[in-house]
């Protein structure tokens, strides 16, 4: 397998539909997850309804006092969950956790939360008191592994969250539903010699998605859907002959290993 060959093949699996994943030169340990956390809503009676949403927590020690930990890669700001519904989200959150069981997660509420009634001008204050000091707990109990990409999906309940309380006055006891999933499987691996860049792309039909080599030579490929891959190695050191591998099996949930890839010249 020479390289001109491939690269001609690569490029046309890209032209076809490539879904290319920008990941980081992958150094990521194994022992991590990575966590993408999405907001959606259920229809309500109202015009708007606009949360503030301040810090993403969670925990994986089961300890309710000291186990919480920020989220990192929070988006934080005021949602209009009126603008998610019928299968519309937005991207909350997207972190690297430990992995382990994920016990709980926190969201943490500042004081701009409204709600717009129908036909009325104003937005009229959503009292959330609780959920603004303490946080709005919402239990997951759920395992992830290493190296795998989950999708949590945060599904507010508009029309059960706000309750009226007085004349033109409502507090906001949210209701949501928590969703967690793995995305598919993973591939990784090591590349030898390791001091230089190799491209790794797992293909699957017209699909692609890659990632490059760390310093150490590992890869990890994350959220791959179920199926048969075909993993393509194209070193930086033109020296060094591009070649592949076939009939790589991913499983949802599951890290696939393959073995060592030591590229010739």
């Amino acid at each position: 397998m020479k390289k001109n060959f491939f690269i001609n093949a690569a490029v046309i699996v890209l032209i076809l539909s490539v879904s290319f994943l920008a990941c980081k030169k992958n150094g990521t340990p194994e022992r991590n997850a990575r966590l993408q956390v999405y907001l959606t809503d259920d229809p309500g009676d109202y015009e708007k309804v606009f949360i503030d949403i301040k810090n993403v927590e969670y925990n994986i020690t089961g300890d309710a006092v000291t186990g919480w930990q920020n989220l990192p890669g929070v988006y934080p700001g005021v949602y209009d969950l009126l603008t998610l519904v019928n299968d519309n989200d937005t991207l909350l959150a997207d972190a690297e956790i430990l992995s382990g069981r994920l016990e709980q997660i926190r969201l943490v509420l500042g004081p701009d939360n409204f709600v717009k009634l129908k036909g009325d001008p104003q937005l009229i204050r959503l009292d959330a008191p609780s959920a603004q000091q303490s946080g709005l707990k919402l239990n997951i109990h759920q395992d992830v592994v290493g190296g795998v990409l989950y999708k949590m999906t945060l599904d507010f309940d508009v029309a059960k969250s706000i309750v009226k309380t007085g004349n033109k006055k409502y507090m906001l006891k949210p209701v949501i539903r928590t969703m967690l999933g793995a995305v598919g499987g993973s591939i990784k691996g090591v590349v030898r010699p390791n001091n230089f860049l190799t491209t790794v792309y797992a293909i699957n039909g017209v699909d692609s998605f890659g990632t490059y080599t760390a310093s150490n030579g590992g890869y990890l490929i994350k959220g791959l859907a179920p199926g048969t891959y075909s993993v393509y190695f194209l070193p930086s050191n033109a020296s060094y002959d591009d070649t592949t591998r076939v009939n790589i099996p991913v499983v949802l949930n599951t890290v696939k290993t393959v073995d060592t890839m030591f590229l010739h010249q």
